[in-house]
Formats: structure tokens, sequence, C-alpha cells
């Protein structure tokens, strides 16, 4: 059975504090672990952040990038539904789109935008497909598929 005077903390959890200034053989006597003058000895110290004790810091030193690159974005091929109107062809997808050099060859899905008009049917299979689109290619008789 435990009881109180069992109890006490886990081995290691509890550090002594370092006592400083109690006399040269304690090894913590004269300055204290402070060092030998300068802002650091000094009772409330406050050196800014970066502040790299006179040296030219890191964040003057290193280039000012702009923003980052998102490693895991997908590249992304966008049509309008009246460039659609103008492509000869019944049915559209990204493959066809790389192969006519209508997208870009590394593009990895195919968004379907609602800008232009559409008069013929036409199937369509992407990735993504706005509200707008979907609904003139349907009203022209065509197809959306989602991929």
């Amino acid at each position: 059975m435990i009881t109180l005077e069992d109890l006490k903390p886990a081995e290691g959890s509890v550090k002594k504090s370092k006592r400083v200034g109690r006399g040269r053989s304690s090894g913590h006597g004269k300055t204290s672990c402070r060092g030998h003058n300068g802002e650091g000895q000094r009772s409330g110290r406050t050196a800014k952040r970066g502040f790299e004790g006179g040296q030219m810091p890191a964040f003057r030193r290193l280039p000012k990038l702009k923003g980052f690159n998102n490693i895991h974005a997908l590249n992304v091929a966008e049509i309008n539904v009246g460039t659609l109107e103008k492509l000869d062809v019944k049915e559209v997808d990204l493959k066809y789109l790389k192969e006519n050099k209508l997208a870009h060859s590394s593009s990895e899905i195919l968004r379907v935008l609602g800008n232009g008009e559409i008069k013929k049917a036409i199937t369509v299979k992407a990735a993504y497909v706005t509200e707008s689109a979907k609904e003139k290619i349907e009203k022209a008789g065509g197809k959306v598929e989602l991929v």
C-alpha cells in the first residue's frame, strides 16, 4: 500500500537550483556565473531578439526572399467554356489538351471555368468544373464527368 510518505518525484525530474555568489569554493562565486563586465553581467539584462553582440545579425545577412514554394501544389490546367466551343472534338480531357498543346505538359489536373458560351454537345472529363461551366455544357447537350 502507498502512503503519502512514499510519494516522491521521478528520478532525475527535480534538479537543485544553482546557488550563486556563495564564495569561491562553491564554484559559482565572485561573478556568479555571469562573466566579466558587459550587458550580460548587469541586472535586468535585456538584449533584443536576434542580437549577436554587434555582429551583423542573421536576419540581416540573409537575402530577403519573397513567399515560398508549396511542394504539394498541383499543376493545374485551366480551360474556359468559350475555348471548348472552338475545339472540333466530341470529348475533351487533360490528355487531349496536352497533346494539342492547349495545356502545359507538366499539368496534373484539369479545371474547367465558365467564361464564354458553348453551343455544341461535348463530353468533358475534368477534376474540377465550376457551377456555371457545368450548367452551360449540359444546357448545350453535353456531359460533365469528374475524374
